[in-house]
């Protein structure tokens, strides 16, 4: 077996040689890096797409397996429109979009490589898009489709699949990368089954804020636990889990600024659009600058340990925007 270093490499001369020998190929890549340098935009469409699907604040679910047949086969249309939608592609004039003035076909899959591709996709090129919430990883890339590389279709419409052998012909514009996790699928049965013991909305995020700290939480977990169309009021304060759990020394950093930056300074993952992230501050005390801290209302804070006792934290900044 070759050493990773040398994997590597042999992936990378192949994707350039793939990219010279196809300049559609290669122009189509281009754009959607120039529209999306980090993958962000595209992970964000996912995350939205599958909370879509799950609809929360409606039916409570959180996990992809309690989808019915029929929503789940309408994933794949979903995901084409809201990619159209975030960046704007053009129709295409005979596959879904026009991007870069070159046909492409968008497929999705929840099942790694089960991508299904239509007769009149050969010779165009696809874009090829999975994700998986359980495993919080998603990929896209491109592929010029070619008869030679997929099985043999047997379902009625005559759709193929792409040979497994044929996969490392796919040129990954993101592979294997980080989905925004969704919390309720991830945590520990024990502590989701707390938050949805409680019988009204603000109990149930309260607890949610209090059990799931130090990480991300989207604005859709918030809706399905509130399940309340004021929802984001029961996040501030004046009332909401803001001004109910800084009793016990917890702040909910949200998507401002502001926030951000207290949340770099405590090294807690910093919420990005639309997340928020909680944890436990205890008062900071002489000989503890070498750990994260940050002052707020004059006073020195610092995450608390499991043993720090509880103590009425800080205010945060206040806003005028609804977070």
């Amino acid at each position: 077996m070759l050493p990773l270093d040398d994997i590597s490499a042999a992936i990378n001369i192949s994707t350039q040689a793939a990219l010279q020998g196809d300049p559609e190929l290669a122009a189509v890549r281009d754009r959607i890096h120039q529209l999306d340098p980090t993958g962000m935009r595209f992970a964000t469409v996912l995350r939205d797409t599958i909370d879509q699907l799950l609809n929360g604040e409606v039916t409570g679910r959180y996990d992809w397996k309690t989808l019915f047949k029929t929503e789940k086969t309408h994933a794949g249309t979903l995901v084409e429109i809201n990619l159209q939608r975030e960046f704007e592609f053009d129709d295409g004039i005979d596959m879904d979009y026009r991007i870069a003035g070159i046909d492409v076909d968008c497929k999705y899959s929840q099942q790694f490589g089960g991508w299904m591709i239509p007769p009149e996709a050969l010779g165009h090129l696809c874009l090829l898009v999975w994700a998986d919430d359980s495993k919080s990883l998603w990929s896209a890339g491109l592929l010029r489709i070619r008869r030679e590389w997929l099985n043999g279709g047997n379902n009625r419409d005559l759709k193929l699949t792409i040979k497994a052998e044929h996969r490392n012909k796919i040129i990954w514009l993101w592979h294997n990368a980080e989905l925004p996790e969704n919390v309720l699928l991830h945590m520990s049965s024990r502590d989701r089954e707390l938050v949805f013991s409680h019988k009204s909305g603000q109990a149930r995020l309260n607890e949610l804020f209090r059990l799931v700290q130090a990480r991300r939480i989207g604005r859709n977990v918030v809706r399905t636990v509130a399940q309340q169309k004021d929802y984001m009021k029961r996040v501030r304060g004046n009332g909401g889990a803001r001004s109910a759990l800084q009793k016990e020394g917890i702040l909910i950093m949200g998507d401002y600024a502001s926030h951000q930056a207290i949340a770099a300074k405590l090294s807690v993952p910093v919420p990005r659009e639309g997340e928020f992230v909680s944890v436990r501050v205890v008062k900071a005390h002489p000989g503890d600058e070498s750990h994260p801290r940050v002052e707020l209302d004059g006073t020195w804070w610092k995450p608390a340990t499991p043993d720090d006792p509880y103590e009425p934290g800080p205010l945060l900044p206040k806003h005028t925007s609804p977070h």
